[in-house]
């Protein structure tokens, strides 16, 4: 045996260990079904904190479960609750306007089982239109979701959601009708003959400005053309859908509840993915979380880099198309416009963040991430909200999912610190309002 003098140390050391293990905050959680349409997880903090924020974090068709907001604001104190609702990983099944009722869930499970004071919407990308409409018909009834301007209107149902006290938007779109306006190829001719391309508007042509190894430049009369002739792809998708729709809802189709509906070349027609100076970033100067930790204000541009394997991805069906239904496209990807970038009636669909912004109230904090397209977005987003409270910050170097955008840098490590800087400034923005 060791002598007892020589014990002494590893006997401090083990006992240190000990105590600065039942001393650091240790978050839980706990798998829940919370409805027959909505699983999630609670993520709970350390016993020993009183937290009185919860956050309810739920995407239209994605999976939230284990999301990085989930386990770093619980190490900040928070209760959240990340769920997926009906129509998650499928958004064949993504039929928007019951959405919010499964956001309700979670809400009413907060206040009434977790006895949370103060509940707040997180909406990451396309969690953004659907924390929204959420707050927007929980604020405002149903009535915001309903009119002859819709193109699918929502039902009473919604009535009685009952709203939360405030909203978090991380790299928010402007919703997936928008998103895929911006996507669809204009050049296709026949949207049922994918191959059928007009020369003058196709997007990968060298002789129209794509460069295959680096940033696109298209011309500005190009960009128009392209831009107008999108618009009217999609209202000609539009029209084919509700020429379904009524054939549908009259009997006259062999199917009586819905369709399949096809859009080929949907996701590889972007031209702020390929030309960098398409929403380059902000157009006014608001402020920057630098990787250091200190903030500047300026006119923000994304340091994102070019993509250009679109060429690829519009000869993949998987994932250069969608395959919808007739419901699910007029309900969440449809919307009427005339210019892709600058003239978009953004409240035709439910599935409209700048939509709902211009009649929620409650406290927002929009965040930006530096190394996506969304920069400008988010800026309008911030222009048209309607709340006396809101705040726009760009997290510098961030990729869309808030991680660094490694290939943005120029020098190693140069965005490293992308995740703490968002979520310690998510805290201290809670901390200072709830």
């Amino acid at each position: 045996m060791r002598p007892w003098s020589f014990q002494i140390p590893f006997i401090i050391v083990t006992l240190c260990a000990f105590l600065l293990r039942d001393a650091a905050p240790e978050s839980s959680s706990a798998y829940l079904q919370l409805s027959p349409t909505v699983k999630a997880v609670l993520y709970s903090p350390d016993a020993g904190v009183k937290a009185r924020v919860a956050v309810v974090n739920m995407h239209e068709d994605g999976n939230r479960l284990s999301d990085i907001a989930c386990t770093e604001l619980v190490k900040r104190g928070f209760y959240v609750l990340c769920m997926n609702g009906r129509s998650d990983n499928n958004e064949a099944l993504d039929f928007w306007n019951d959405l919010p009722l499964d956001v309700a869930t979670g809400v009413k499970y907060l206040r009434e089982t977790v006895k949370a004071s103060k509940i707040l919407l997180y909406g990451g990308s396309g969690g953004a239109p659907l924390m929204t409409f959420y707050q927007n018909v929980a604020q405002n009834g149903p009535s915001v979701c309903q009119g002859a301007n819709k193109l699918i209107p929502c039902t009473n149902d919604l009535a009685g959601l009952p709203p939360a006290d405030g909203i978090i938007l991380r790299d928010a779109h402007p919703g997936t009708a928008v998103n895929t306006l911006r996507s669809i190829n204009p050049s296709v001719q026949s949207d049922d003959k994918p191959d059928q391309i007009d020369a003058a508007l196709d997007p990968f042509s060298a002789k129209n400005g794509f460069n295959a190894t680096g940033p696109s430049s298209y011309s500005r009369e190009f960009k128009e053309r392209y831009f107008k002739t999108q618009a009217a792809r999609m209202n000609r998708l539009v029209d084919a859908a509700l020429v379904k729709l009524h054939s549908i809802e009259a009997g006259k189709s062999y199917y009586k509840d819905d369709d399949a509906f096809v859009i080929h070349q949907s996701e590889s027609g972007r031209l702020s993915e390929m030309d960098l100076t398409v929403h380059a970033g902000t157009v006014k100067p608001h402020k920057l979380l630098k990787n250091d930790g200190t903030i500047v204000t300026e006119i923000i541009k994304s340091v994102r880099v070019a993509d250009s394997k679109n060429p690829e991805r519009a000869k993949s069906f998987h994932e250069g198309s969608k395959l919808l239904t007739v419901k699910s496209f007029l309900g969440t990807r449809a919307i009427r416009a005339k210019h892709s970038l600058d003239d978009i009636d953004y409240c035709s669909n439910n599935n409209s963040t700048p939509c709902h912004l211009q009649k929620i109230t409650v406290p927002i904090l929009i965040l930006g991430m530096g190394g996506h397209y969304f920069l400008r977005d988010n800026e309008i987003h911030y222009e048209v909200s309607a709340s006396a409270d809101k705040e726009y910050i760009v997290i510098e170097g961030a990729s869309h999912g808030i991680r660094p955008c490694k290939a943005c840098e120029t020098t190693p490590d140069q965005y490293s610190n992308t995740v703490k800087n968002t979520f310690d400034y998510v805290q201290k923005w809670i901390n200072a309002r709830f």
